[in-house]
């Protein structure tokens, strides 16, 4: 049973910007988290407590203890059990607020399925923690013409923009085109969880002004922090780049790609994604029965996780699967090939 009515939102239609009219555009606001690590959670739960009427979550991963430090939505328990971030927080998001709708995806995102998962929304929220996929969420963006946040925090520091086409520059504009060069982790450099909340509240700050029409208080630009060393700067938006591939000759390679990666290391983390060659004729059920007789196996609609001597296997409904505890990605495809099958 929600908590309809004025009492819910009373201390937030009390800040004048917002009111009772921006509490309504909030309730017909249809919002997509992607990522539900440090970033997505706490975005994700300040966007439900003030009432989107919609959040859409989106994540690839399973939560491990390492996780609790900086990811609030999440508890021993959750990682105990290695649940889908997105599921988990789903849930938990539900206790926070039942008259907001949720859905969530245990998928990983890509060009194949972004434009699916990422439409019909009024902003994108961008909880990632690599770069390919940023750059992915840009062309979503200027595809479709969905203002989107970028947010990024490691170590002490971070960095977020509120990206609206045909307005500001695009992520292309900012920092030009991917090259998919690697950079700096929670997983290698670490990351102290006071920037995280930092960043994605000044997230959420620049969603609720663009959902309830304060859009003269918007950021002109990016904002960096670093907490450790006492720095918050602004840095102005230049104009769009008139020659910018993206947003000015609307090409978009990650989008337009034939084919994904079929294997991805994640972040230093001795864990390897493996993708399957093909989807359909994936029969999720048949292969948990036949990898019982492996060894013991954990077993939901999601996922199911079972050992394979020195590796864990986390495998997905969508046919993806997670090793962790190895570092060739050589290795993981014969082991998904062995299990699961190519």
């Amino acid at each position: 049973m929600g908590f309809s009515g004025t009492n819910r939102y009373s201390r937030q239609t009390l800040f004048a910007p917002i009111g009772q009219d921006g509490q309504e555009k909030l309730r017909h606001s249809r919002v997509a988290v992607v990522g539900m690590g440090a970033l997505g959670t706490v975005s994700a739960t300040q966007l439900v407590r003030a009432g989107i009427g919609h959040v859409r979550l989106v994540d690839r991963d399973i939560i491990e203890p390492s996780n609790l430090q900086r990811q609030s939505l999440y508890d021993e328990r959750d990682a105990q059990l290695g649940r889908a971030k997105a599921e988990a927080a789903a849930e938990k998001l539900k206790l926070a607020n039942s008259d907001v709708d949720l859905s969530y995806f245990v998928t990983d995102l890509n060009g194949h399925n972004a434009e699916a998962l990422l439409t019909g929304v009024d902003v994108i929220v961008d909880g990632t923690d690599n770069l390919e996929t940023r750059y992915l969420l840009n062309e979503v963006s200027v595809k479709h013409g969905i203002p989107w946040s970028y947010g990024g925090a490691v170590s002490s520091y971070g960095t977020t923009a509120f990206l609206r086409p045909g307005e500001t520059p695009c992520l292309v504009c900012l920092f030009g085109e991917y090259q998919g060069h690697g950079h700096d982790t929670c997983d290698t450099v670490g990351v102290i969880a006071p920037v995280i909340t930092v960043v994605a509240s000044l997230q959420v700050a620049e969603i609720l002004k663009y959902l309830t029409d304060n859009r003269n208080a918007l950021s002109p630009g990016l904002t960096t922090v670093d907490l450790w060393h006492n720095e918050f700067q602004h840095i102005r938006f230049n104009e769009v780049n008139s020659h910018c591939p993206c947003c000015e000759e609307h090409h978009y390679p990650l989008l337009n790609a034939t084919t994904n990666a079929q294997t991805v290391s994640l972040c230093g983390r001795k864990t390897i994604q493996v993708r399957p060659t093909r989807t359909s004729g994936f029969d999720f059920e048949q292969v948990a029965k036949r990898l019982h007789s492996v060894g013991e196996l954990r077993h939901n609609g999601n996922l199911l996780q079972c050992t394979l001597g020195d590796v864990k296997m986390t495998l997905f409904a969508d046919g993806r699967a997670l090793f962790h505890g190895l570092e060739n990605p050589a290795e993981a495809r014969t082991l998904y090939a062995r299990y699961v099958g190519s």
